[in-house]
């Protein structure tokens, strides 16, 4: 039986409705992760889940900081195939309010101080990532979230995920840019998540509730105080669309990211060197 996993962002730090619920704590090569992963069966569906909440439970530390690749190694040992986050998100479009849910289908980078892998120290993986959300998840979370979401909440498929550094929010001059390019939404924590995700072949796509319109907006201006609040009152909206994202996943949904690996390794298995093989085994193990 394959393993659904949720990432929960800002706003939402409690699992959906699970019964037989453990917390499970993952040794990694990347450090801890962000929390115990909460494990158990989604209401009577029969379907395991696994919850991680992005920033702990305490939302302790930034996005530059978080342990992402811990999360992610630690999502693939509980046995996650398909995964389903959460974002909290500013809008680059008027008609994208606050209080919309999307579900994007693209990102675009810029971040600085990240690491991006799970691969290098002798081995080299080029992957294809031209659609950086898989497409079998994003049309399922569309449709549980359109068919789940409160009848005013407006749920949009698709879009561009600007992905900054932070922790600041963006300059005037930086979010007029990004609007002018054509992108929907910026946010602080899709890259590396979804980069990693690929690289351990599981299918991945997430659901960003709109808090604010970030500063391109005349009068607009972006504080902690209002993301807070207006993530908060996503998050019924979200957990319903995940919920329901969940409760209707086809069992064992083939998708494109479950056999991402193949033919990318660009390193002969007998050049890796033995610690990095015993390393990246879980994710790299049947190319090697």
């Amino acid at each position: 039986m394959s393993t659904i996993g949720f990432i929960g962002g800002s706003g939402i730090y409690e699992a959906l409705p699970l019964n037989d619920v453990r917390e499970v704590e993952y040794d990694t090569p990347y450090g801890e992760p962000s929390d115990a992963i909460t494990i158990g069966e989604f209401a009577d569906t029969g379907k395991e889940v696994a919850f991680l909440p992005r920033h702990g439970s305490e939302h302790g530390v930034s996005p530059t900081d978080l342990p992402y690749r811990a999360n992610m190694y630690a999502l693939k040992k509980a046995g996650v195939t398909h995964i389903f986050a959460s974002n909290a998100v500013g809008s680059l479009k008027e008609e994208l309010k606050p209080g919309t849910l999307v579900v994007p289908d693209q990102i675009y980078d810029r971040t600085k101080h990240r690491h991006l892998s799970f691969y290098g120290d002798g081995v080299v993986v080029h992957q294809p990532f031209a659609d950086p959300y898989s497409p079998e998840l994003v049309d399922h979370l569309t449709e549980a979230a359109e068919s789940a979401a409160p009848a005013d909440t407006g749920v949009v498929k698709g879009g561009t995920y600007v992905c900054i550094e932070g922790p600041q929010y963006s300059t005037r001059a930086e979010s007029e840019f990004y609007k002018s390019q054509g992108w929907d939404l910026v946010g602080m924590t899709a890259i590396p998540e979804a980069k990693l995700a690929r690289e351990a072949e599981i299918a991945y796509a997430t659901i960003a509730g709109v808090t604010d319109y970030d500063v391109w907006k005349a009068d607009s201006e972006v504080t902690l105080e209002e993301v807070l609040e207006n993530a908060e009152r996503n998050q019924t909206a979200i957990k319903a669309a995940v919920e329901a994202a969940v409760r209707t996943l086809p069992e064992d949904l083939e998708c494109d990211a479950h056999t991402s690996l193949e033919g990318t390794v660009n390193t002969p298995t007998e050049a890796i060197p033995e610690e990095t093989q015993e390393r990246v085994e879980p994710l790299l193990g049947d190319y090697l």
